[in-house]
């Protein structure tokens, strides 16, 4: 697959890099059918939908197979990674196969182009200049964290991060796992609680932050205010695990990407780090939070 949808001008790293990227997808699947003469374990059709179920763009790309070949055709298409100038494309955690990867679970009108809003290495930790930057064209957003302890995930917020006193959003938000191993959770519907995004609460029954799934002090995944520390949780919302090796999280990087729908590329600033900017961003910021008007 990876042969076929990644050109070899893509493909950035050397064989043992891809195939680390490989097991990250093979990581997900479980083997647990006997084969006789054989002392390790093979796939069984329980085990390949409950896999092409985690990696929705695998079960695209093979059902695409039964079609005539076509280069957009569902499974194959990659969304276009956009940065700025200033930013160094070896410091991205998003890779073309992990793009691939998260887009199996959108439209196709969502797999044009992506572009990068903010990035902690060249923002700061900084929530408030996170807000601002999200907010200044709205529209669905991929967040993704790698943490201290070297795992990577996130969420795909469908609605816009804006200041809420309870979990908003709609059923076309998810979960999903980068690495060590790929998986993608979506709502279960087991209840409504999609999305979150606290801002200047002073009650400790709405935590500031950002957040997918769960329960409030209890989510799927939550980034606090401080943008420092936050956990993830086993979560009904999404049938999610923990997406960690641990439910406390220490986020080392952190990235948010806008989704460009079809017909609108070219129309959205990337991610700009000059302090006239952030002026711009913490401006944007305010404006969210409906607190523009006393700052004047």
């Amino acid at each position: 697959m990876f042969g076929t949808i990644f050109s070899e001008k893509d493909a950035e790293l050397g064989p043992s890099s891809q195939k680390d990227v490989v097991d990250i997808f093979l990581n997900a699947a479980t083997f647990s059918k006997h084969v006789e003469g054989s002392a390790e374990k093979s796939m069984s059709f329980e085990d390949f939908r409950n896999w092409c179920a985690l990696l929705p763009s695998v079960k695209k790309y093979l059902a695409s197979l039964l079609m005539p070949p076509d280069a957009g055709r569902p499974g194959s298409q990659v969304p276009c990674l956009l940065h700025g100038e200033s930013v160094d494309s070896n410091m991205i955690l998003t890779r073309k196969e992990y793009a691939w990867h998260i887009g199996g679970a959108l439209s196709q009108q969502e797999l044009e182009e992506w572009k990068l809003l903010y990035h902690s290495a060249y923002n700061g930790l900084s929530f408030n200049t996170f807000l601002g930057n999200i907010s200044k064209d709205g529209g669905s957003t991929v967040l993704i964290i790698k943490d201290k302890e070297g795992c990577v995930y996130g969420g795909y917020a469908s609605q816009p991060f804006e200041r809420h006193g309870d979990f908003y959003g709609d059923m076309k938000s998810f979960l999903f796992q980068l690495y060590p191993k790929a998986s993608i959770f979506r709502p279960t519907g087991a209840n409504k609680n999609l999305q979150w995004c606290a801002v200047n609460f002073s009650s400790d029954d709405i935590p500031n932050g950002i957040g997918f799934g769960g329960r409030v002090n209890h989510f799927g995944l939550f980034l606090s205010a401080s943008f420092d520390q936050g956990h993830t949780f086993n979560c009904t919302t999404f049938g999610s695990p923990c997406l960690s090796k641990t439910s406390r999280i220490c986020p080392e990087v952190i990235e948010c990407w806008r989704v460009v729908p079809k017909g609108k590329q070219g129309t959205h600033d990337a991610v700009k780090g000059s302090v006239l900017e952030r002026f711009k961003e913490d401006r944007h910021m305010l404006n969210m939070v409906g607190l523009a008007n006393s700052s004047e």
